[in-house]
């Protein structure tokens, strides 16, 4: 089974929130999956939420981290940084059931957390690349990998999903993310620079360039040199965060640009982008193109806060009155009505 990464070179766009959400809401419609999500963001905030949100959440990661080796990808890392071109093999240790910490996810959802440790070790897994065997570069860019398929040997040839939160950055983390999936998933906000982030984005990613001139990034090059996949295009997913209270008229004028910027990738690549059937036949204009690849998340105001800073997904959040930090906040069932078909709308999309 398929493993996503949810990446877009621009921080602050929902990765970490959707990420939560649509593993949760995975995980609920399809219980005969093993679902993990594997937290590659130094931050860890979808470990946070997926733990029980920013208080809870952050405790019960705290108790992981506190264990020996830390029960992280940065644990998982350490050991493999003393060996680095040999599979130790040891993935399945670092594996957490999140129901045991969160009681309003599914059982069948699991968890590799985040672990800010990650940034220490950055230079550490990057010197690992070079110099050592020929193929040190690929041997590193695996572990990832490894990792993940360490813990599908564990589950016993279950099916299983994968999701992938990744560092903004196009850091080494990042970098060992993407050469883990197969698929992308990208987030963007309907803000003034999100058009240059996911242009960056397929520069870094396939080498396409939008200005002549510019060099093809170390990724490329080496993906190509050691034949590592490349994750494909899934989806877009123009994510209207509370924090951006853009009109709608501006919000879609941003998410048409940037849309038009990956219809015109479609054109000229369409073997970066991962063609999903869902009864629709292969896009050969670019209304049909946006059917398949274009997705928008609306705003949820307040039920989007509380979903994430209690750690219950929003498919599961009751209107009301909820309690943060002391202090009472209200979701209002309409707010529940825009964002939780729409969440499930999403997730009923993803193979």
């Amino acid at each position: 089974m398929p493993t996503y990464a949810l990446w877009n070179n621009k921080g602050g766009v929902g990765k970490s929130y959707l990420t939560f959400q649509i593993a949760s809401e995975y995980a609920r419609i399809h219980p005969e999956h093993q679902v993990l999500v594997v937290d590659l963001c130094p931050q860890a905030d979808a470990s946070s939420m997926l733990l029980g949100g920013m208080y809870e959440g952050e405790s019960r990661l705290n108790e992981l981290l506190q264990q020996s080796p830390r029960r992280s990808v940065a644990g998982y890392i350490r050991e493999r940084i003393v060996s680095p071109y040999q599979d130790t093999h040891t993935g399945s240790k670092f594996l957490h059931r999140v129901a045991d910490s969160n009681p309003h996810v599914p059982d069948n959802l699991y968890l590799v957390s985040g672990d800010h440790e990650l940034e220490l070790l950055s230079a550490r897994v990057r010197s690992a690349t070079s110099p050592g065997p020929d193929d040190a570069w690929a041997k590193v860019h695996l572990w990832i990998r490894n990792l993940i398929s360490d813990i599908k040997q564990s589950w016993n040839g279950k099916p299983s999903t994968v999701f992938i939160d990744c560092n903004p950055s196009f850091g080494i983390y990042t970098e060992l993310a993407l050469s883990a999936a197969d698929r992308l998933i990208i987030p963007f906000s309907a803000d003034g620079s999100s058009k240059r982030a996911v242009t960056t984005l397929l520069s870094l990613l396939y080498g396409i360039a939008f200005q002549p001139g510019l060099e093809l990034s170390e990724y490329v090059r080496y993906s190509d040199q050691f034949s590592l996949r490349v994750p494909r295009i899934y989806c877009y997913v123009g994510n209207r965060l509370t924090q951006y209270r853009t009109s709608a008229k501006a919000f879609k004028t941003v998410v048409q640009s940037i849309g038009d910027a990956i219809w015109r990738v479609w054109q000229n690549n369409s073997s970066c982008f991962e063609v999903h059937n869902h009864g629709l036949p292969r896009p050969n204009n670019r209304s049909s193109f946006q059917k398949m690849f274009q997705f928008e998340i609306v705003d949820a105001n307040s039920a989007s806060v509380v979903s994430s800073a209690l750690g219950i997904p929003i498919v599961k959040l009751s209107a009301g009155q909820h309690l943060i930090a002391g202090k009472k906040l209200v979701v209002n069932q309409t707010q529940l009505d825009k964002q939780q078909p729409n969440i499930k709308d999403l997730v009923a999309r993803i193979e």
